[in-house]
């Protein structure tokens, strides 16, 4: 009799809710541990190529801490596509801006570039204040 390695598909997914406080996190950090959990990392039955990750709510993105001088010195880059179209804005001007959209690149970079990493990345929800639309998921809390 032969035996088989089990792979998992994606319709073994449980997809639990979690809500992760980023006060005072440390974005990196929570970026990491964030992209695990959309990834199902955390899953014994994790499969590269399957989608067994949880959704992820993220809170108080305005409140993210950035060690050294990152606040000013780094940046973010987008492009019209006309030439002499690229935009550059530093990461303190943008947590005053658009704070979620900080914590959502941090994220997507850790994410595999290819389909499954797109299918991952809407199960991210990232909020700038204490409040969120997903009580009726009933999401657990996740420390970082």
């Amino acid at each position: 009799m032969k035996k088989y390695t089990y792979s998992a598909k994606d319709s073994d997914n449980q997809n639990k809710w979690w809500v992760v406080d980023a006060e005072g996190a440390i974005l990196g950090r929570l970026a990491s541990q964030v992209a695990a959990a959309l990834r199902g990392k955390n899953n014994p039955l994790y499969t590269p190529h399957a989608d067994l990750g949880d959704s992820v709510v993220v809170i108080n993105a305005e409140k993210i801490v950035l060690t050294g001088r990152k606040m000013e010195q780094k940046n973010y880059y987008r492009h019209s596509g006309y030439t002499g179209g690229l935009k550059t804005i530093t990461a303190k001007k943008l947590i005053e801006k658009r704070p979620e959209d900080v914590v959502r690149f941090a994220v997507k970079g850790m994410l595999p570039k290819n389909s499954l990493g797109r299918r991952l990345y809407k199960k991210l929800k990232v909020y700038a204040g204490e409040q969120h639309p997903h009580e009726a998921q009933q999401p657990e809390t996740m420390s970082i």
